[in-house]
């Protein structure tokens, strides 16, 4: 029943968990999609600048008799273009400075290129520039002075156009794209993030739903039980049979004492969410440990006609850890590989060397599949157990044990077959 109940929750766990993939993969699909169009439209405004500026020297060219003949300017206006940012025109002749100045800046006006330009005039014979200039935009700074240009030797008269901005000028047409885009990727990232907390919470709501119901039905048999056997030891010829007052009695005893050791494992658990598992340090006796430990589980022991072996490699192997959870991390696995074993038999070995130790408890049980390893100590998980269905537990106690593995800076090992047995082996450092 509980198999059924935690495949049923790693079966939804697994629906929303495609569900959040999905949404993240479509999420990360649209804002690809959409910096894809960012990058075309940046093109796109690269080129309607050229074409702008392209336009307004042919305006130029109209304007004042730059070439002797007209007609051909409209086939060669530009000879070089060195960089994005710079157009060099052929010229027959150089105009006056404020004349070129006054035409230009109507024509880029004309066109909408509103950004800052550096004009020059290069003269073929004196190989330099005879003037040079500033057309600044609406919200330009001050014009730099003396205005740098670059020289590009050529035998010919030529005017050169350099706009330093025209990337922050390309960019400034795109306000409302750019814009428009971080409004949707913040709105995509929100409902990502939402999608995830979803998931978590929903999760989470599973969880709890899950187990609340298995500790209803946990809880609910030995409630049952010891409610006949108090029943039964409320008949007043019950003492005239102390045989049967004894089984009864003994039985509410054990019924009792697995609800309490279920209660405390809880509240370990609980606490151990909260903040680091504290531990108390000691050295002691692995033989009194193993001892202790194997007297919490007489009763069980001999109810189910189980076998123990103890080997230790030296007759006192004494380690340093806390007692009290050592020995309930202990308890757990002997208490498993008795649950898990129809014949159980289960043999137990310590020992240690200079650098760790270790405790080994093996079973001959039903085995754990490889597969299972990485899940086996995760909170609520328990292995499927096929047609065995007479096992109860929370799947909290291989969880547990590994936080006292963990709080002692030591691993937990495991090594198992499925139909002959597993090995849980408690490595410490010393």
């Amino acid at each position: 029943m509980f198999t059924n109940f935690y495949k049923g929750l790693g079966m939804r766990s697994a629906t929303l968990k495609w569900m959040v993939l999905a949404g993240c993969v479509v999420t990360a699909l649209i804002v690809g999609t959409q910096l894809y169009w960012l990058k075309h439209i940046y093109e796109l405004e690269q080129r309607q600048f050229r074409t702008n500026v392209v336009k307004s020297i042919r305006g130029l060219f109209e304007d004042i008799d730059l070439s002797v003949s007209p007609a051909s300017h409209l086939k060669q206006i530009i000879t070089i273009q060195p960089d994005p940012n710079t157009f060099i025109i052929k010229a027959d002749s150089l105009p006056p400075r404020d004349t070129l100045f006054n035409y230009l800046t109507n024509e880029l006006s004309d066109f909408d290129v509103v950004t800052d330009c550096m004009v020059g005039a290069y003269d073929k014979k004196k190989q330099s520039y005879i003037y040079k200039g500033f057309i600044g935009s609406i919200n330009s700074q001050p014009a730099p002075d003396p205005v740098n240009l670059q020289v590009y030797p050529a035998d010919y008269h030529y005017i050169l156009l350099h706009f330093p901005d025209r990337e922050k000028y390309i960019l400034s047409q795109m306000n409302f794209w750019i814009i428009g885009s971080l409004v949707l990727i913040l709105v995509l990232a929100g409902l990502a993030v939402s999608l995830f907390y979803f998931y978590k919470q929903k999760f989470l709501v599973e969880i709890q739903k899950d187990f609340v119901n298995n500790f209803t039905h946990e809880f609910k048999t030995p409630l049952a039980v010891m409610k006949i056997a108090s029943e039964v030891l409320a008949q007043p010829g019950i003492v005239k049979q102390p045989e049967r007052m004894g089984k009864y009695t003994s039985i509410i005893r054990h019924e009792t004492e697995h609800l309490q050791n279920q209660v405390e494992r809880l509240l370990k658990m609980a606490v151990s969410e909260q903040r680091e598992l504290p531990v108390e340090m000691q050295s002691f006796s692995v033989k009194e440990l193993i001892d202790m430990a194997l007297a919490k589980l007489q009763p069980l022991i001999e109810a189910s006609s189980a076998k123990i072996s103890v080997k230790l490699d030296e007759e006192d192997v004494r380690i340093t850890a806390d007692k009290t959870h050592l020995e309930l991390a202990i308890v757990n696995l002997i208490e498993n590989g008795i649950k898990y074993s129809k014949s159980p038999s289960i043999f137990i070995e310590a020992g240690k060397n200079e650098t760790e130790s270790f405790i080994a408890v093996k079973d001959n049980g039903v085995g754990i599949d490889r597969k299972y390893y990485k899940s086996i100590f995760k909170k609520f998980y328990r292995v499927p157990t096929g047609d065995v269905h007479n096992v109860k537990g929370f799947g909290l106690g291989l969880n547990f044990v590994k936080k006292i593995v963990d709080a002692h800076n030591g691993k937990i090992v495991v090594n198992s077959v499925p139909g002959i047995g597993t090995e849980f082996k408690i490595i410490l450092p010393v």
